[in-house]
């Protein structure tokens, strides 16, 4: 448990902020409340009677040093990350405390491996990115898969969502992404992230899912932050990821509701599959996830990461992805409150489209 310690969460009243937030109090960690609106901060702290606020904004480095300021950790749930992960990650630095965020922009991932690994390794300072739903459980799932592989020839990691209603930070995040892409796509092939020019829709074809979810139709080079996680710290030249399509056309959907939450829990009645096969030769290994909520599983995912970074059950330090400073598959048994986890399968391997 968190044994009362301090853990600083920016951004604590966003969508997903308010889930890590509820996750560190039942975790017997103390959440420290940070964010740029007082008004925001300090109804979120009437609903949770003893928890201190104090307003920072990653403009005014020195009021996040100070907020900061007896904190053990910092989970960044703040997006855009393209605009929150740098500042707050350099006051976790000066401060000589782990990061953690629930970062899903893939630019706003690369720049922390790109421009901070040097300095967290000296410092000797955790940081961790994308250690929520997207980049984080997928990095984890695909690290499962390969068991005693050193390497493999491809791996594929296919969302089934049966609904997507994105939140507001989604939704701008998503705009900051395609702004740096300069209307580019991107795909991790040949070893490397590349972007390029497609004059045609996304490829689609169909995902045989695990009963109950089944046979879907799902769109190829639909690519998340697993594309910069993976590649991070495993050997594997093509890491291809696919979303179905009706979630994706949630997503896109103008007039699309945000969550609704169905259960004292907050989650909505969104559900998930993340369906992971990597391939080495003629030989696939299999992992299947399942739950309720990509928003609300990302609490749990980063507040595990806390709680493992704190009590030194860590493989490396520095700027790492969740599957290589974490024992991945005990992670995962650690979230079975959370996620169901089917046994890893192997069998022979079949072309992929």
């Amino acid at each position: 448990m968190g044994s009362g310690q301090t853990v600083a969460v920016f951004g604590a009243y966003g969508h997903t902020g308010r889930f890590v937030v509820t996750e560190l109090r039942d975790r017997g960690f103390v959440p420290l409340l940070l964010g740029r609106e007082a008004g925001k901060l300090q109804a979120l702290a009437v609903s949770h009677p003893g928890l201190e606020y104090r307003v920072a904004s990653v403009d005014d480095p020195a009021s996040l040093d100070q907020a900061l300021k007896g904190a053990a950790a910092v989970i960044n749930c703040a997006g855009p990350f393209a605009s929150t992960a740098a500042p707050v990650i350099e006051a976790a630095l000066r401060t000589g405390i782990p990061y953690v965020d629930v970062a899903a922009e893939i630019e706003a991932n690369l720049d922390t491996f790109t421009h901070f690994t040097d300095r967290a390794q000296t410092a000797g300072v955790a940081v961790v990115p994308a250690m929520a739903f997207f980049g984080g459980l997928g990095d984890l799932l695909v690290t499962t898969a390969m068991g005693d592989w050193m390497a493999a020839d491809e791996a594929h990691v296919a969302y089934g969502l049966s609904s997507w209603h994105p939140t507001a930070g989604t939704l701008a995040s998503g705009t900051v992404s395609r702004e740096r892409r300069d209307g580019q796509r991107v795909r991790y092939t040949g070893g490397r992230l590349e972007y390029y020019v497609a004059e045609c829709d996304l490829p689609t074809l169909e995902w045989d899912f695990p009963a109950p979810m089944g046979r879907r139709t799902v769109l190829g080079e639909f690519t998340m932050a697993d594309v910069v996680t993976v590649p991070s710290h495993l050997s594997i030249p093509e890491v291809r990821t696919y979303m179905t399509t009706d979630a994706a056309k949630d997503l896109a959907a103008p007039d699309s509701p945000a969550p609704t939450a169905v259960d004292e829990l907050g989650r909505s009645a969104q559900t998930f599959t993340v369906d992971v096969i990597v391939r080495s030769g003629d030989t696939q290994r299999r992992v299947v996830a399942s739950g309720q909520d990509i928003y609300a599983i990302s609490a749990p995912l980063a507040v595990e990461a806390v709680h493992r970074i704190l009590g030194s059950q860590t493989r490396t330090s520095g700027v790492a992805s969740a599957g290589e400073i974490f024992d991945a598959p005990d992670f995962l048994r650690a979230l079975s409150a959370h996620i169901s986890l089917e046994p890893r399968q192997e069998s022979r391997a079949p072309q992929f489209a």
